[in-house]
């Protein structure tokens, strides 16, 4: 019956089933059969941006988020693609990725949700990254031939991701979880650790300081895609940017042993809220 559970369990699951339905996730299963029917795509629609770029700061230009109800979820443009050539290309975004998941692994509670550290996380990100901001299609592409194999996690059985909402999935139900968080959908606070460290490498990496532009786009970007996974993390991106950038914040972080200075873990949405300036406690940000 093991072999069955992960199946039944995804099919059961309300949450998984509305992220499936999100349209940013099915342009991606769209992506990916088109992928698999023809592995030429890899080339993309355009140039590769050129990974000359210098370490000049690039002028800020306010871009909106290229995102609208109906149109197949977030579209490539030619900002997006201009903003992967002012970083650096593809082995910045690559560099940045690979920054991330190093600071993911040393957070002992981002961890948890990370079976294995040997799997590719920072290649894989990259490429989503690439392909969402119109470097080709090397996300899809990887994914039209990359293995599933079977796992385990407190007794059941699971297949190891192959999209991103499979890759959630997996990490709501991952082996290194208490037994009584075992499953559990991802907590505001959850989100909220995430984008700080995400924010965090994207500086590492010396994107933000190149290209003030692709930061501000990125932060609305992921301000976006974190909504699918808890709605209300969305109204903290911008906060979790501004954490970022203080050098006090990471030092006062990492000399905590990787945890939170803040002791963000458990913080409801109100009481969390409260902590906003007013003018970020609603609105329509990132759409506008």
């Amino acid at each position: 019956m093991q072999a069955f559970f992960n199946r039944s369990m995804r099919k059961a699951d309300p949450r998984l089933t509305a992220m499936q339905a999100d349209e940013d996730i099915a342009s991606e299963a769209a992506a990916l059969s088109g992928a698999i029917s023809s592995l030429r795509l890899a080339k993309g629609d355009g140039p590769a941006p050129s990974a000359d770029s210098t370490a000049m700061s690039h002028p800020l230009r306010h871009v909106p988020l290229n995102w609208a109800s109906g149109q197949g979820g977030h579209r490539p443009s030619a900002d997006t693609r201009l903003f992967l050539t002012e970083a650096g290309g593809r082995e910045a975004i690559r560099a940045f990725t690979n920054i991330f998941y190093r600071r993911a692994f040393a957070d002992p509670h981002v961890d948890k949700f990370i079976r294995d550290h040997k799997d590719p996380h920072g290649e894989r990100f990259a490429s989503w990254i690439l392909e969402k901001f119109g470097d080709g299609m090397p996300w899809s592409t990887e994914r039209s031939t990359r293995k599933v194999c079977p796992y385990q996690a407190h007794g059941h059985t699971f297949d190891t991701p192959h999209d991103r909402s499979s890759a959630h999935f997996a990490a709501w139900h991952s082996p290194k979880r208490e037994a009584q968080k075992f499953g559990q959908h991802f907590k505001l606070d959850d989100c909220r650790m995430w984008m700080r460290l995400h924010f965090w490498a994207f500086r590492e990496a010396g994107i933000a300081q190149k290209s003030p532009s692709f930061f501000e786009y990125y932060v609305k970007f992921i301000g976006h895609f974190v909504s699918v996974y808890e709605r209300s993390a969305t109204t903290f991106a911008r906060e979790s940017a501004r954490w970022s950038a203080s050098s006090e914040n990471t030092k006062f972080y990492m000399d905590n042993g990787n945890r939170m200075a803040d002791n963000i873990i458990g913080v409801g949405l109100q009481e969390a809220l409260r902590t906003l300036p007013e003018e970020e406690r609603g609105g329509d940000w990132p759409y506008v």
